[in-house]
């Protein structure tokens, strides 16, 4: 059904996640539409998002349907909530634009284009990447016969999934086999579906199995064989460690076209009519010629526009132009965002699920635990790591996290997961009654100080006070050696280092600094228990490949080193850490008190990556970065951010904040060890084997 609204179109954001920012900073790019809400359960997300835009916040769809302020929304919540809130806000009278996958089976896709039929309403597929300018230039080429009869066509999603290694676990991407599918298989399959109609889908083949903390087995490769009419499709997706290959090649008999729809880049390959000597060279010429064009293109036009228009925003612009033209247009959805289109799209993915092999689902535990002891960012990689290092030490482990559950499954009699915000200070006091100790590795990553201040100091601040009012016996609290001034070669640093002028670091260091400096006012003004630890750059088995504590990386097999790479870095094993944790829940003498926890100095970072080429046959591609040359660039984009874009809230960087970045200092690991009785990892080829053979940082 066609209707037409007035523009701009008054749009409301559901959700206000990672993603949401993608979409609202594409909508303020579109013509025809306006954000003038953000709505999510967690109000100081929904709030912080909101303000970036004129909008107002919610906290539920009823309460936005009842302000009357918006026309359309656009869903972007996990997949298992789409279907009931695009029901709930067509009942409502607003158009919705729901994320990809749109639903979890074509069943309920078809129930959300029934409803909005109904409704007399329109109902839009968030498959961002069709709007992209190369695929539009692809498809535009096929449909004037440029390459031929198109035969065969290959679409790969290639991209390394980290979660599969190093969590979090609760995402509800990892929650069943089948999830992985229909959150990734969305992008290519809706690129098959446009280009050539229903799938026929001939053949399912998974591999590269990985077993998930706690238990559980999910395959990082699919490799899907379909026809749609005379055309033989295949579709490729790799969540190892591998070089990005988001692409799409189309076969003709007169020529091949390839997308390479992360970067926006499309070439295209043909004969000639020159001689056959003659004929391999200018096809070559042709792609060298194509490569730099659209390479030069991309350059000037994320140039130009500050990085506004990257290929990932430019895919959201062109999706919204489409719809929103239609919507203030009368004109009938456009075909690759339609209802019609969403529904083959969402069938091919359940022909493929329905050829999937049963998977076991994680054996739990049986037994009640008894906690005395809770784990606050327990999920995440140290968390995990301490977590089960405590149950094998004898405690049971209250685990506070976000959902229900965790990736606890196989030690489930021993550790229980309860979710409680982190800014409800009554439910947090209450899941702390009984508790002796309780470790606090919650952080968060900000954008501003004042989000910082919010969102870390406000809430270690929080946790602090619940510890008290609860009767926590000890609080250990986790900073970082980042906050440091680690600038200067060959200095030493010990935990009576002062941190220096912490206002001139970047925010992470400057809002960790802020944390302990508040937590150790309320040990000495109202007897918090409270240990520090800060632990340095963690390795071992959970952690990541691309480690942002060593360098800058450039996708999954390149690195730009912080510094020369040559000074020996503060590693340490994740399990060594757990035990120095452990350490200061026991020792008396530890409250009041702080700890670096450091290993023995063994690698540096190109030592480190040097034995990972030699060990796991993986030889990563090394640059060495001028931490002076770092600086000025980042200073520039400060002044493009701060006078350009009006973002007065960009963090002015300094030269010694990057300096320590290099970890150009030393560090003494003596006070732990003789207060502690802590012991680091000494052997190397033991800390080698830990840190890197039994990591499974690559997914196989």
């Amino acid at each position: 059904m066609t209707q037409t609204l007035p523009s701009p179109v008054r749009v409301a954001i559901i959700g206000a996640g990672y993603i949401a920012t993608w979409h609202a900073d594409a909508l303020k790019a579109t013509k025809d539409a306006q954000v003038v809400a953000v709505v999510d359960p967690a109000m100081d997300a929904a709030e912080m998002l909101a303000a970036s835009h004129g909008a107002r916040a919610f906290a539920s769809v009823a309460d936005l349907a009842a302000a009357n302020i918006c026309d359309a929304v656009h869903i972007l919540t996990p997949p298992n909530l789409h279907k009931s809130l695009a029901l709930e806000c067509l009942d409502a009278g607003l158009n919705v634009i729901v994320e990809k996958p749109v639903a979890l089976s074509a069943d309920e896709t078809r129930e959300i284009v029934a409803a909005a039929d109904a409704a007399g309403k329109s109902f839009a597929a968030g498959h961002n990447f069709l709007g992209l300018p190369g695929y539009e230039k692809m498809k535009a080429m096929r449909d004037a016969g440029d390459l031929g009869r198109v035969s065969g066509a290959q679409i790969n999603w290639c991209l390394p999934l980290s979660p599969l290694r190093s969590g979090p676990f609760g995402l509800w991407l990892l929650r069943e086999p089948k999830n992985l599918l229909l959150e990734l298989g969305a992008h290519p399959f809706s690129f098959a579906v446009d280009l050539f109609g229903p799938l026929e889908i001939i053949s399912l083949d998974l591999g590269q199995p990985v077993e998930l903390s706690g238990g559980g087995t999910r395959h990082q490769s699919w490799r899907i064989l379909a026809r749609a009419g005379e055309v033989d499709i295949n579709i490729n997706l790799s969540m190892v460690e591998t070089f990005d290959d988001r692409s799409v090649t189309l076969r003709g008999s007169s020529g091949m076209a390839h997308l390479d729809y992360a970067n926006d880049v499309l070439t295209v390959r043909r004969d000639s009519t020159a001689d056959l000597v003659v004929n391999p060279l200018r096809r070559s010429m042709g792609q060298s010629w194509a490569h730099f064009r659209e390479g030069a293109v991309n350059a000037i036009r994320q140039t130009t526009s500050l990085n506004q228009k990257n290929p990932y925003g430019l895919s959201f612009r062109g999706m919204n132009a489409a719809i929103y033209g239609a919507l203030t247009t009368g004109a009938p959805m456009d075909d690759r965002f339609s209802g019609a289109s969403a529904i083959t799209v969402m069938q091919g993915i359940d022909d493929t699920l329905a050829l999937m092999p049963e998977i076991a689902p994680p054996v739990v535990a049986k037994g009640t635990p008894n906690p005395k002891v809770m784990v606050i960012g327990g999920t995440g990689f140290i968390g995990r790591n301490l977590t089960r290092r405590l149950v094998e030490q004898g405690h049971d482990v209250r685990v506070l996290s976000r959902g229900k559950t965790g990736p606890f499954a196989d030690i489930a009699d021993h550790v229980e997961t309860v979710a409680v915000s982190l800014r409800d200070k009554e439910g947090l006091t209450e899941a702390m009654r009984g508790m002796d100790a309780v470790f606090n590795l919650a952080k968060s990553m900000d954008n501003t100080w004042e989000a910082a201040l919010e969102n870390d100091v406000g809430v270690a601040v929080r946790v602090a006070e619940a510890s008290l009012d609860a009767g926590v016996k000890r609080l250990i609290y986790t900073g970082t050696i980042a906050s440091y001034d680690m600038s200067v070669p060959g200095s030493k640093i010990t935990e009576d280092t002062d941190f220096g002028d912490i206002e001139q670091r970047n925010l992470y260091a400057r809002s960790k600094a802020e944390c302990e400096s508040r937590l150790m006012e309320m040990h000495y003004d109202r007897d918090l228990p409270l240990v520090i630890a800060r632990p340095g750059i963690v390795v071992g088995h959970g952690g990541p490949l691309q480690h942002w504590g060593i360098g800058r990386w450039h996708g999954a097999g390149a690195l730009k080193l912080w510094g020369n790479g040559n000074n020996i870095l503060p590693f340490v094993l994740a399990d060594d850490v757990s035990d120095g944790l452990i350490a200061m829940m026991d020792s008396d003498a530890a409250v009041g008190n702080s700890y670096n926890l450091i290993g023995e100095p063994m690698l540096s970072g190109r030592g480190y990556f040097g034995e990972v080429h030699k060990r796991l046959g993986a030889k990563l591609r090394i640059g060495s970065g001028n931490l002076t040359g770092m600086w000025a660039a980042d200073g520039v984009k400060w002044v493009l951010k701060y006078y350009a874009l009006g973002r007065k809230d960009a963090v002015r960087p300094s030269l010694a904040d990057w300096k320590s970045r290099g970890h150009l200092a030393r560090f003494d690991n003596t006070l732990p060890k003789e207060q502690l009785g802590w012991q680091p990892e000494t052997d190397k080829d033991a800390f080698l084997r830990r840190a890197i053979d039994e990591a499974g940082m690559f997914g196989f």
